[in-house]
């Protein structure tokens, strides 16, 4: 019989990530890579074990994640959300904690599109008198 895997999506502005956990010894491989030499910064790193941290499971798991889109940032934060959704579908008694901390809200902070006769989203061209 095969072990239980459990499947989540992450989102976080134009990144989505997949994220597949199943009981092992924590490993963490994002992209095919693992977990070091994918996240440069400690802080990153610290920011996609943050639910496992909250939930006690730190080392417990076994963590795929294909990640696609955005940028470093939003990447790390899809990876954070997926992670946490995961977590809940393995136990519901998790929800009370990752609630509380946040992490169950996907962020929805966008980049705010371009409007004609503009030069970005607000900023206006110059205005000159003469």
């Amino acid at each position: 019989m095969a072990e239980e895997r459990y499947y989540a999506t992450g989102k976080r502005k134009t990144s989505i990530a997949r994220v597949w956990m199943q009981l092992g010894d924590g490993n963490i491989i994002i992209n095919r890579r693992p977990v070091d030499e994918y996240l440069s910064t400690e802080t990153a790193r610290m920011i996609v074990s943050q639910p496992l941290d909250l939930t006690n499971t730190t080392g417990r798991y076994n963590i795929t994640v294909n990640v696609k889109g955005g940028g470093f940032s939003g990447q790390v934060g899809a990876i954070k959300h997926g992670i946490s959704r995961a977590l809940l579908k393995i136990s519901p008694e998790f929800r009370e904690p990752l609630k509380k901390a946040g992490l169950l809200t996907r962020d929805p902070r966008i980049k705010e599109r371009k409007k004609y006769g503009l030069r970005s989203a607000r900023a206006r061209f110059q205005y000159s008198k003469r």
